[in-house]
């Protein structure tokens, strides 16, 4: 078993990413907000699937690829800082937009409701450097397998990133109507995701790099 504090802190990036709009926010919620929240369950489906084909992936290259190369370890850690970074400046700036706008979509059936759900997390930025960039910051090789550290950290943000997206596609309609008449409430949310996102990108960037 890891130690709990990398477990607590993938499970609080993790959050944070969540929380953070992005492809995936952007669609489960119009989908649910156009299409009802079936569709919305179906696309997450889609998006979960996503999840596990990125972990599966990453968690065979990196451990390889750490085992070869310890170098590659700092690389991907100092890119994964300069990531949160960005992605807390993203969050912090004034004019950010709301994903919870409702508008107008035309249905999709269930199977193209899962196939986009699945092709917009593949092409999902936010997660492709999650597991090649932050993940593996919270890998320590002197605690054993680096594959099976990395397998319970991705299911530790597996299980975070369904769960919260699954009780955002269920509560989309609300959260629209509840936004639409309180923006500062939008406002509010970016700044407490921006400054997590924030402290965890100067935590990175200051840790000492891998002998």
């Amino acid at each position: 078993m890891m130690p709990i504090e990398s477990l607590v802190g993938v499970a609080i990036i993790a959050l944070g990413m969540v929380l953070s709009p992005g492809p995936n926010m952007v669609y489960l919620t119009s989908r649910a907000i156009s299409q009802g929240r079936l569709a919305g369950l179906i696309s997450l489906a889609g998006v979960a699937l996503g999840f596990v084909c990125y972990l599966v992936a990453a968690a065979l290259g990196l451990a390889a690829l750490f085992k070869a190369v310890p170098l590659a370890y700092d690389v991907v850690r100092v890119a994964g800082g300069i990531y949160l970074g960005y992605l807390a400046w993203n969050m912090l700036k004034p004019n950010g937009g709301s994903p919870f706008q409702a508008r107008e979509l035309p249905p999709h059936s269930p199977r193209r409701l899962f196939t986009l759900g699945l092709v917009t997390n593949l092409l999902n930025p936010k997660i492709a450097l999650m597991y090649s960039a932050l993940i593996p910051q919270f890998i320590d090789p002197s605690q054993g397998s680096t594959l099976q550290q990395f397998l319970q950290l991705g299911l530790v943000q597996i299980v975070i990133a369904v769960t919260v997206n699954g009780l955002i596609v269920l509560a989309a309609s609300r959260v629209s109507c509840f936004l639409a008449e309180r923006p500062s409430a939008m406002r509010t949310q970016r700044w407490v995701s921006g400054t997590v996102l924030g402290v965890f990108a100067v935590d990175i960037l200051l840790r000492k790099p891998m002998a």
